[in-house]
């Protein structure tokens, strides 16, 4: 790395000295100038009510957070298409402001009904603040899009509330600016992963990431001392980093150099493989999607050898521990199982869990699920994760040679029993991959287009092509994917599908999936928004606004908007008779859920009703 090899003699001159090291700065555009922090500071306490309100109604929203007015340009030249026109006639009349609201990814569906909730809950919030609702899984796929910029100015945002994930986000994007203002063009990727990825973080979980560095140009000192060198520098801006993003989370960088990173790649090691498969980039230089598109097309895998290689680790144990004591041997049957089993939860299609994990996991699907392995198999794995702990935190002071030999004979049982495990992994999987593909497949297809659930499924296809495909809802593409996933299913049922084959279906369900939620996802909003009419009024000289949701038998009046806790207690419906009665939130919901094919007009009779609860009102249709 010439640039650190040239700065070597004068950074530890500069430390001689006591002579400060300049601190990194983070791009101006992703800090916020004394005039920004004053407006979003009044913007912020007028939002307090708002996020409190939003949270009675959503409290499992992960993170609300106001993005700074700097990042608002990176932000829309992000939105879709339909959003960005309706901004655009926004932007002509007032300031934008965006929020965005982080939900948590089991609760997908009610991505609509939050946003919904939401805009209601802004509407006499001045400046206009445009909410952007979106889930963790969502907020990953930005990364793996490569829109690195919007990812920082999301790190950005003012947290109104948040249970650790924007603040995790924070620190590391801090720490990652760090790195590449110290070391530029030699960071390969800064990727991070852990509990933050998976969903499961608070604010006082440790952050994981990875930093791969580029080290094949390097000849002035041997790879272990660069790499040592690299994690004391490295390891130095976490505290920095912590420190300016104002944050409890614990900082937890992972250094590796890219050539041992390499090996380890291909040689499947569970840790690269995990983080490959988990990982979401904040930079990259073109390797980490690369890899991660590989290994989700099946091409970066534990190859037959390697999973020979992992499984020789315990046939090799009995002869290691004839020539070992205690700690030694105990160390050696711990890795010889644990591996191997990693190895086979990896082909068996999951990611390989912490050693400490490993026994459970075993058990709850090789065991309990899938009925492939007998119970004392996994009582022996049990046994020796628990001696090997038990002697780590010293509750046993020493192991005896009968001990020992039973753990030996033990082992290479468990480990002979795992050979024929996975054969039988490698059968079932292929047996079942197609026809769960195509029965979920055509589950989702059905329920979005409204079909009874006994609908054959050549009606199916007939029914996508001309409701979703011929209408342009979906593209031609989409088509092709549902056709190969059908010749997929029927070759299999005539024995022609090799594993290659299925890995192609598997690839192909997986974009037809993802592409139909996004059309449910985007039809829902487009519906809700449908049925929305603004009305404005006065009362008591004051300029108020309300709102209307024509439905199939009622025009449901949520009289003011702005007092939300108040006018959900006064909702009422009108008739088309023009008759008044109180209703309740839970029933304008469920009107609003209905689908029909024309919903109530505003007649006259509806208009004299709206005069009797407005007096002088006007229509935003």
């Amino acid at each position: 790395m010439a640039k650190e090899k040239d700065s070597e003699k004068s950074e530890k001159t500069d430390a001689a000295e006591g002579k400060p090291e300049q601190t990194p700065q983070m791009p101006e555009s992703k800090e916020l100038s004394d005039k920004a922090k004053k407006e979003m500071e009044k913007v912020k306490n007028k939002l307090n009510s708002f996020k409190k309100q939003l949270l009675k109604k959503a409290p499992s929203i992960v993170a609300i957070g106001l993005m700074p007015p700097q990042a608002s340009k990176i932000i829309e030249e992000n939105m879709e298409e339909e959003e960005t026109a309706l901004l655009e006639k926004e932007k002509e009349k007032e300031k934008i402001l965006h929020i965005l609201i982080l939900v948590p990814d089991e609760k997908e569906k009610e991505l609509g009904k939050i946003k919904l909730e939401a805009i209601k809950l802004v509407q006499t919030i001045k400046p206009k603040i445009w909410i952007h609702v979106k889930t963790p899984k969502q907020l990953w796929e930005i990364g793996f899009d490569g829109k690195y910029e919007l990812i920082d100015a999301i790190a950005a945002s003012y947290p109104l509330h948040d249970k650790g994930l924007l603040g995790a986000l924070r620190v590391a994007n801090i720490h990652k600016f760090l790195v590449l203002n110290k070391f530029e063009k030699y960071v390969v990727s800064y990727v991070m992963t852990g509990s933050v990825v998976r969903g499961t973080t608070v604010k006082t979980s440790d952050i994981d990431v990875f930093v791969v560095i580029d080290d094949t140009d390097v000849k002035r000192m041997n790879r272990m001392e660069l790499k040592e060198k690299l994690r004391g520098l490295i390891y130095a801006m976490t505290a920095e980093a912590g420190e300016r993003a104002g944050v409890k989370n614990k900082l937890s960088p992972q250094i590796y150099i890219l050539t041992e990173f390499w090996e380890g790649v291909k040689d499947a090691n569970p840790i690269f493989f995990t983080f490959i498969r988990d990982g979401v980039p904040l930079y990259d230089r073109g390797n980490f999607m690369p890899w991660k598109q590989l290994l989700r097309m099946g091409k970066i895998k534990p190859s037959p050898e390697a999973i020979e290689m992992f499984m020789s680790l315990g046939e090799r144990v009995g002869e290691a521990v004839k020539t070992k004591l205690n700690e030694i041997a105990t160390e050696d049957i711990y890795w010889g199982v644990i591996t191997p089993s990693q190895a086979l939860l990896m082909l068996y299609g999951i990611a390989p869990p912490t050693p400490k994990e490993t026994p459970n996991v075993v058990k709850e699907i090789f065991v309990d699920k899938e009925k492939m392995l007998e119970q004392k198999y996994a009582d022996i794995l049990a046994k020796v994760v628990g001696i090997y702990k038990d002697y780590e935190h010293e509750k046993i002071k020493t192991i005896t040679g009968t001990q020992i030999d039973e753990l030996m004979r033990e082992t290479a049982d468990y480990i002979a029993r795992l050979k024929k495990l996975m054969e039988q992994i490698e059968k079932k999987a292929r047996e079942r991959t197609v026809s769960d593909l195509s029965d979920n497949l055509f589950t989702l297809i059905t329920t979005i287009l409204n079909l009874d659930k006994k609908t054959p499924e050549q009606e199916i296809v007939r029914k996508f092509n001309s409701e979703l495909i011929a209408k342009g809802l979906l593209s031609k593409r989409d088509a092709g994917l549902l056709q190969n996933i059908i010749k997929a299913k029927e070759d299999y049922k005539k024995g022609k599908l090799d594993k290659r084959e299925v890995d192609n279906v598997r690839r192909d369900a997986s974009e037809l999936v993802n592409n139909l939620v996004e059309y449910a996802q985007r039809r829902e909003l487009i519906a809700l928004e449908k049925k929305r009419i603004l009305i404005k009024y006065k009362e008591k000289e004051k300029s108020k606004e309300g709102e209307l949701f024509a439905t199939k038998n009622f025009i449901f009046v949520i009289p003011d908007s702005s007092e939300t806790k108040e006018a959900i207690e006064k909702i009422q419906k009108i008739s088309k008779e023009g008759k008044i009665l109180a209703s309740s939130r839970e029933e304008l919901i469920e009107a609003v859920k209905t689908v029909w094919e024309e919903k109530l007009k505003l007649n006259t009779e509806i208009l004299e009703a709206l005069g009797k609860i407005f007096g002088k009102f006007e229509l935003a249709m």
